[in-house]
């Protein structure tokens, strides 16, 4: 290696064919980055054309990278995955070629570990909470135990895919995030789906909500306006959700959706509300870019994560969760807080602590939508106090509700445990959840979310509090989200993570056998198909 650092990157994962030099000892912008866009003529992305227009493509950009480097080339940094597998080939095969002719290292870099990692660096950030908004994706994600954790992330369609599939209904040329953000400048608000499930989130009802609504002869500007509202909502409750879990207080932004004004002034306005730092990056490295996968090389080569030329094959389901993350050490992990005021802020509310009562205060939340957020707050109220009643009725242990005033959002109940879950776990608390929750399964609705944060232990009991985004069901899918948002919120909280939720699973297929209990074969075998569908959309 040269005494100054300076490393190739290729990106090539869909539309963008790039290439960018990172150099650390540049006297001015450490990273040059030279991209050639896509563009199709209609509709959204034909994987063949863009595959063509990346093998013309990345020999032009690659070229005048090299030209720009001022000095040799200490490794060849690549986009792995995930992506269109005919894109990532054709960069894949460029990077080799080059790594080879150079006599030079080669770096595979996860495309979205590269997002978020960009805007950690950058950011100076020590351990914050990440949120990718791209086309293909959307993840929230936190460091811990040597991995990117995925709290959160979407059950359907990657973000901007899904926008992209409501502008092509109006015969809008791609991208359309853009082409919906101009016109929602000149909308106003009307109703649409608003679907988080613990710390996922799903768009497919929401976009085919605002195709029939273009089709029932709304204005194409108000539904642009509310599409825009509702999604970034989302978005950002999910984003606030994770602070909360984690007890981090720094939050950074990463993906091409990240562009959008809208979205950024939502995030900065939830973290300036709970006092948390929000950071998001220049759009040129918000949008698919080289800069990136250059700057994760170099941290990735300087750990000595470098990959064989054998060992270089693409993947087009590449999740970030995979990855090893050499570069980082453990003192930079999520970490959970302990709440020993009287006062604690939630993600969707502040919690005041008496001696006997806790009242539970869903404040209006800046970022939100006045309508949104007004209806949000009474139906969640509602919905928290009833269902908190109802498990109650069918033996699970909950605090009793003392005064509920859903105009205002503010419940009253019987203070109940000692700490959160995710201060005090233990195999045989993580087991109990598990049966309180197929208790609630066989009551026909579900918890919504519930997480280490919204379960409360005490000497000889294990509560589960917060029902807020709970509702009535049959659907074995709805029992398996449960299980899902559980299981991540172990991933987020815990140092053993992998074997109590084992043991979470087990005590749920062991409640099955009552008759009370949903058919918990089918539950679980439905959670298997809810974990397969973390991929590249």
């Amino acid at each position: 290696m040269s005494e100054r650092l300076r490393v190739l990157g290729i990106e090539g994962t869909a539309w963008a064919a790039s290439a960018a030099v990172y150099d650390e000892r540049a006297e001015t912008d450490p990273v040059f980055i030279e991209t050639d866009a896509y563009q199709p003529d209609s509709g959204g992305i034909h994987p063949r054309e863009a595959a063509e227009h990346m093998s013309d493509a990345i020999p032009r950009v690659v070229e005048t990278a090299l030209a720009a480097a001022d000095g040799p080339i200490d490794a060849v940094a690549f986009s792995q995955g995930p992506g269109l597998g005919p894109c990532l080939r054709t960069a894949g095969t460029a990077a080799r070629a080059l790594a080879g002719a150079l006599d030079v290292p080669l770096v595979g870099v996860n495309h979205m570990v590269a997002h978020l990692e960009i805007g950690r660096q950058r950011s100076g950030f020590d351990a914050p909470v990440c949120l990718n908004a791209s086309g293909a994706n959307a993840h929230v994600l936190g460091y811990r135990n040597g991995r990117y954790r995925v709290l959160g992330e979407t059950m359907d369609t990657g973000v901007g895919n899904a926008i992209d599939k409501f502008t092509r209904h109006l015969g809008w040329s791609h991208p359309g995030g853009p082409k919906v953000e101009d016109a929602a400048e000149d909308g106003e608000y009307l109703d649409l789906p608003y679907v988080v499930k613990g710390m996922d989130f799903s768009f497919s009802g929401i976009m085919s909500a605002a195709k029939d609504a273009i089709d029932d002869g709304r204005a194409v500007e108000d539904v642009c306006y509310a599409l825009q509202e509702n999604v970034f909502a989302m978005l950002t409750e999910v984003a606030e959700r994770a602070l909360s879990l984690t007890g981090s207080d720094e939050l950074v932004l990463g993906g091409g959706v990240g562009q959008n004004a809208r979205l950024r002034e939502m995030l900065a306005a939830m973290c300036d509300q709970r006092g948390a730092d929000f950071f998001a990056p220049e759009p040129r490295f918000l949008r698919d870019n080289a800069g990136m996968i250059a700057v994760l090389g170099a941290e990735m080569f300087r750990a000595g994560d470098t990959v064989a030329i054998e060992d270089s094959a693409v993947d087009s389901n590449f999740r970030p969760d995979e990855v090893e993350v050499t570069w980082r050490n453990e003192a930079e992990s999520v970490n959970p807080w302990r709440d020993d005021g009287s006062e604690v802020e939630g993600a969707e509310a502040t919690v005041e602590i008496g001696a006997e009562t806790v009242t539970k205060r869903r404040l209006p939340k800046r970022y939100r939508h006045p309508e949104l957020d007004a209806r949000l707050r009474r139906d969640r109220t509602v919905l928290e106090a009833r269902l908190t009643s109802e498990a109650r009725r069918h033996g699970v242990p909950t605090p009793v509700v003392r005064d509920v005033d859903p105009v205002e959002g503010v419940l009253v109940f019987e203070r109940v445990g000692e700490a959160d879950l995710r201060d005090a776990l233990a195999v045989e608390r993580v087991r109990e959840v598990a049966r309180h929750l197929a208790a609630v399964h066989g009551a026909g609705f579900v918890h919504g979310d519930p997480t280490t944060r919204n379960v409360r232990v005490g000497s000889d009991r294990t509560y589960l509090i917060d029902f807020g985004l709970g509702y009535y069901t049959d659907d074995a899918e709805d029992y398996a989200m449960d299980l899902h948002v559980f299981g991540r919120s172990l991933a987020g909280t815990s140092d053993d993570a992998d074997r109590l939720a084992r043991e979470f699973e087990d005590a749920y297929a062991a409640a099955g056998d009552s008759e009370a209990s949903p058919d918990a074969d089918a539950v679980l075998d439905r959670l298997r198909e809810v974990e397969g569908r973390g991929r590249y959309q």
